[in-house]
């Protein structure tokens, strides 16, 4: 289908508490995720806009052809934006005409990812006022078994991503971790301990070092959740000074590292290359086959660490700038 002079693109603020809305706006990124084989709304910014703290969009396209038909979706607010297009509908402006509009009602500075470095969203990017500041690489271990040298056998007890930046987990040798004990996150006890220390591991990142307790409790009560996946590391003293947490959907076999962390105060001590086996040997144990994790691709000494126990790059996600 042409784009024509016919063809009319209105935007609106769909209602996602109305199955009909819900499942118009939802369509689009569900069609996108089909062909470019990752989500265009990252797990955030769903939360966000279900949560009403950011705002849902949807573009629709009014025509001879098509009569109120949904081809485009973004989620704005918190000086943040989401957009895509449907596939269909790509390479005929579409994409363009819904950012002006969107452009036209926000103020201040903006950013928006980019999911999988899409070429069109480069062009848009530089076309609008762009600029490209955050490059974050998911990268992916396949066979899970390749991690314990042809076995699934775990190498560390274990009871019960976005990954590091600032304090990353440490590269080198593995080395123990005198009186470090790894077990399960109880919510009961363990919300605000792990608040507090996820903070202050990612005191300089723009997303994870905010989360709070609400934030934390939103996940827990997503169907993914199992405290079991969520391992953290205590010293002698019984302080909390890491953790990993994963993430495995229901009935999938590819497991996520959703993120890690350790304290600067116990850097060094090889507890991040630890906590990475103690959390690979929960996903063999959950029977994952495969792992995937997120990492900002100037951390080299996380890249270093992932790289040495098997992972490789799979897709790469572009954040953008605009000035206000």
């Amino acid at each position: 289908m042409k784009r024509t002079m016919n063809d009319s693109l209105r935007l609106s603020v769909p209602d996602l508490t109305n199955p009909t809305d819900a499942a118009g706006f939802y369509q689009v990124a569900d069609a996108a995720l089909d062909v470019d084989g990752y989500d265009p709304f990252n797990e955030q910014a769903r939360l966000d806009v279900e949560s009403g703290r950011r705002t849902p969009v949807v573009a629709t396209v009014w025509s001879e052809a098509e009569h109120g038909r949904p081809i485009g979706a973004a989620i704005v607010g918190r000086n943040e934006l989401d957009l895509v297009i449907d596939p269909l509908f790509r390479g005929k402006g579409f994409g363009q005409v819904a950012l002006e509009g969107i452009l036209a009602t926000t103020q201040g500075e903006l950013t928006a990812w980019s999911h999988g470095d899409h070429p069109a969203a480069r062009l848009l990017a530089e076309r609008n006022g762009f600029l490209a500041v955050r490059t974050l690489l998911q990268l992916r271990l396949e066979p899970l078994a390749d991690a314990f040298g042809g076995t699934a056998a775990s190498t560390e007890p274990v009871t019960g991503a976005e990954p590091v930046t600032g304090t990353e987990p440490e590269a080198g040798t593995e080395q123990p971790a005198d009186g470090v004990t790894i077990a399960a996150f109880d919510p009961r006890m363990d919300e605000a301990d792990w608040v507090e220390l996820n903070a202050r591991v990612f005191a300089s990142h723009p997303e994870q070092g905010k989360l709070t307790i609400d934030d934390l409790r939103a996940r827990e009560a997503e169907p993914w959740f199992d405290a079991g996946d969520f391992l953290l590391a205590r010293d002698e003293e019984g302080r909390m000074i890491g953790y990993n947490w994963l993430k495995i959907e229901p009935g999938a076999e590819d497991g996520e590292i959703y993120v890690i962390g350790v304290d600067a105060a116990s850097a060094g001590r090889g507890l991040g290359r630890r906590l990475m086996r103690a959390g690979l040997a929960r996903l063999a144990e959950r029977g994952c086959t495969s792992a995937t994790l997120y990492v900002e691709a100037d951390s080299n000494a996380a890249v270093h660490l992932y790289r040495s126990l098997g992972f490789v790059d799979h897709t790469v996600d572009v954040q953008y700038h605009r000035a206000a």
